[in-house]
């Protein structure tokens, strides 16, 4: 069974490489692996070594510590893992086509959006 920290790191890459629109073949080929490699990290079957996640941070444009965002440890010293949000394909295309739109659009839309939501 793999590991709470191994699947939440997988999560991550999953999303920042949704975000960026890049596929699992792109992402493998700027890190010198084969995609299915990347489907594994992706779902925690595999661990990321620290150097392949210092590949993958440097190809997806984000710092390290992305990965492991959201983890904290809970009072016996576990690790506690957020709402899994980003697992949902929905959500993450809502949030890419968001960042897609324009700033001052955006932030009308934005706008739209909270209100609609406090009128529900």
């Amino acid at each position: 069974m793999p590991h709470p920290v191994d699947v939440h790191v997988g999560k991550r890459i999953r999303h920042r490489r949704w975000l960026t629109g890049m596929t699992q073949q792109q992402l493998a080929e700027a890190v010198g692996i084969k995609f299915q490699q990347i489907q594994k990290y992706e779902t925690g079957a595999n661990r990321v070594s620290a150097s392949r996640l210092w590949d993958i941070a440097e190809a997806l444009e984000v710092d390290i510590a992305f990965f492991f965002d959201g983890l904290e440890k809970d009072e016996n010293g576990g690790t506690t893992l957020p709402a899994d949000i980003i697992a949902d394909k929905e959500a993450l295309d809502l949030v890419r086509s968001y960042y897609a739109i324009p700033e001052n659009q955006r932030r009308r839309l934005f706008d739209l959006a909270r209100v609609l939501s406090e009128a529900a």
